[in-house]
């Protein structure tokens, strides 16, 4: 099991999983194990280019793999988070014909996430999934904002002007304007997936 005698941790299997969404599938917004009123909580899902998220969900035992599935998201797939779904287990724990369809399968073996089915190459979030997401994304905004308090989340987004004030106009060297920052996730054309 995940190349050790003791079993693997939910807790490593999340970890190993916003590794993944962040390095393969280029995420650039992940967020593991948050909380909101819309229910699911994803272990990790990520945004990139476009809106398009990811979604994986982490099972360390069969019985949790098999309860995740009574859940009403999974038994109605159209109130759930994600444009495309993945499970990640250790080898062997899940089989590819056992997916939900259109989801894909990522295996940890051995300190290393392989990717064994690919999910369906669809946008499987609907309108309903797209405001869950939202709220989910508002939440967590909010639980910064809480955290920078006194300042809003708009004054501590701009401590590169206060930069600029401090240093009498000249950022520090490394930095580039918020004009000249290159984000993908902002970006226009179309995402690769």
């Amino acid at each position: 099991m995940g190349g050790s005698s003791r079993p693997v941790q939910h807790a490593v299997l999340v970890r190993k999983a916003v590794e993944w969404l962040r390095h393969h599938y280029r995420c650039g917004i992940i967020l593991s194990e948050q909380y909101c009123a819309t229910g699911e909580v994803p272990d990790a899902i990520g945004w990139k280019g476009q809106c398009r998220s990811v979604v994986v969900e982490c099972k360390v035992s069969r019985a949790d793999f098999l309860a995740d599935a009574r859940k009403e998201f999974r038994l109605h797939p159209e109130l759930g988070l994600g444009c495309e779904r993945f499970y990640m287990a250790i080898s062997g724990l899940i089989a590819p014909t056992e997916l939900p369809p259109s989801w894909g399968l990522l295996e940890y073996n051995k300190k290393t996430v392989h990717l064994v089915v690919k999910p369906a190459r669809r946008d499987l979030r609907t309108p309903a999934g797209l405001m869950k997401e939202m709220n989910l994304l508002l939440a967590s905004l909010r639980r910064v904002e809480v955290r920078i308090e006194p300042q809003t989340i708009t004054d501590f987004l701009k401590w590169k002007n206060r930069l600029l004030e401090y240093n009498g106009g000249a950022l520090p060297e490394g930095l580039v304007s918020d004009a000249a920052e290159e984000n993908p996730h902002l970006s226009l054309e179309p995402a690769e997936i």
